[in-house]
């Protein structure tokens, strides 16, 4: 028995409660100053004590942002964006995380720490040459340039096999073998239906990572067509910021997480605390 394992009637300490809620309030109260700021006007940021009740600002500062910027195309692009390389990243990764771990072929173990390398190497050091390509392509200011660099992760890979080697026994291939399943229908109709806790874990992960990307959009697209983070970052240019109106991009712009969240949480916690059991 380890030190963090307890017995089934074992009652947790005291201090369990209040450092639960305490964990809770510094987890969430970013996430509620977001969304209060901008019900209020720009003199309620440098005011002290600062307000912790909402005002009645959000919605003229909201459409305050529609007016700015053109924030609805920026939300529109980075749902395009984030919604494609997650559909995109899920696909292959999984598929590439199915052949590395079930499939024997030549060149294998070459191949896989080929991938696992790509990992070492940072993402800015291609930034110049990746641009010339898009440039040569002319792909340049479209959102195929944002898409296409990053549809598959090696990190998705590695991710994607671990979790085969974990949810997919070989006894279970080997009876789709039995009923006749070639490679590719044990990949669709037997591995993925037991990859859905990972899958839904890299899916989050995945467009998380795609909605908050700021730097390869900026660099790529232009401020007549951005996504939200490069509309945000037109908001908070200039000499003079407007704390309400930033804030209020930032709220709007978070919202669609949110509700990703809200959507696959359920299924997103169950993948997560199955493969810290498994582990």
């Amino acid at each position: 028995m380890t030190a963090f394992s307890r017995t089934p009637g074992e009652r947790s300490g005291p201090l369990r409660y209040p450092f639960l809620l305490l964990a809770l309030f510094v987890s969430a109260f970013p996430v509620y100053w977001t969304f209060m700021i901008p019900s209020r006007t720009n003199d309620a940021v440098g005011q002290l004590p600062p307000p912790f009740l909402p005002g009645g600002h959000f919605f003229e500062n909201a459409a305050r942002v529609f007016d700015t910027v053109n924030f609805g195309k920026a939300l529109l692009n980075s749902l395009i964006v984030a919604g494609s390389i997650t559909v995109s990243t899920l696909l292959f990764c999984s598929a590439a995380g199915f052949a590395f771990a079930k499939l024997t072929f030549r060149g294998h173990g070459a191949l896989l720490l080929t991938v696992i390398a790509t990992m070492m190497v940072p993402m800015q050091l291609g930034i110049i040459p990746l641009y010339l390509e898009m440039q040569e392509f002319g792909w340049a200011n479209h959102l195929v340039a944002v898409i296409l660099p990053t549809a598959v992760t090696a990190f998705g890979v590695v991710f994607m096999r671990q979790n085969v080697l974990q949810a997919v026994p070989d006894e279970l291939l080997d009876a789709g073998r039995m009923d006749g399943c070639g490679t590719l229908r044990l990949y669709w109709h037997v591995a993925l239906p037991a990859l859905r806790p990972g899958l839904a874990v890299l899916g989050l992960l995945t467009f998380m990572q795609a909605w908050n990307d700021f730097m390869w959009p900026l660099i790529v697209l232009n401020s007549e067509n951005p996504t939200v983070q490069v509309a945000l970052s037109t908001l908070a240019a200039g000499h003079y910021r407007d704390n309400t109106l930033v804030l209020a991009g930032t709220a709007l712009g978070t919202l669609p997480v949110l509700v990703v969240f809200a959507l696959f949480g359920r299924q997103i916690i169950g993948g997560i605390m199955e493969g810290a059991v498994k582990g």
